[in-house]
């Protein structure tokens, strides 16, 4: 059975949010989840670290701060030089999401760190597949509406509490990055 890795940093609970619908995504086509979250501090966890070895898929998230991921998932990333160092991660499947406050906010900015991490570990990069909704009749409620293809991105208003955003359509779009990595990851295992 496909065991895919959700890895992220939530500052606020708006990047949980949407970490949930990446994991309800990766249920719904039968693959078993480790749930990864990094502390405020940071930690992942000696344990959490040597499960990431045992996952055909890791999916990372963070919100983006300033045009890239938070520190706390930046921490990881340095010290994953130890899983680098023995190949652990090398052709697992690998993918992204992020979430900020704006429309553009430099989310992409975030997902090219999640890929270029994901390249010095030798995976294979799955992006979301999707077309973007981007006609006048279209809002943030349908699927990809942020119109992202290297990743799942996310809005979040400043004032908005994890109750009220991400909303519609980027959980969908969320959930839809989640079943397309297990979908691909048994692919490429079959």
């Amino acid at each position: 059975m496909t065991k895919v890795g959700i890895l992220f940093f939530s500052g606020y609970g708006h990047t949980l949010k949407q970490a949930e619908a990446v994991k309800e995504g990766v249920g719904e086509e039968g693959a078993d989840v480790e749930w990864l979250p990094i502390s405020q501090d940071g930690d992942l966890g000696d344990k959490s670290v040597d499960l990431l070895k045992e996952c055909g898929a890791i999916i990372y998230g963070s919100p983006t701060y300033m045009g890239g991921p938070a520190w706390q998932f930046k921490r990881f990333a340095d010290a994953s030089s130890k899983l680098w160092s023995v190949q652990a991660l090398k052709d697992k499947v690998a993918a992204g999401f992020t979430n900020s406050a704006t429309t553009n906010g430099d989310k992409f900015s975030t997902l090219q760190y999640f890929w270029t991490l994901s390249q010095q570990h030798g995976q294979i990069w799955v992006g979301t597949g999707l077309m973007p909704s981007n006609k006048k009749e279209h809002s943030h409620q349908d699927i990809n509406w942020t119109g992202s293809f290297g990743g799942a991105m996310s809005i979040s208003p400043s004032n908005a509490s994890p109750d009220e955003a991400p909303r519609k359509g980027d959980l969908e779009t969320a959930r839809a990055l989640g079943k397309r990595v297990v979908y691909i990851t048994e692919k490429l295992n079959s």
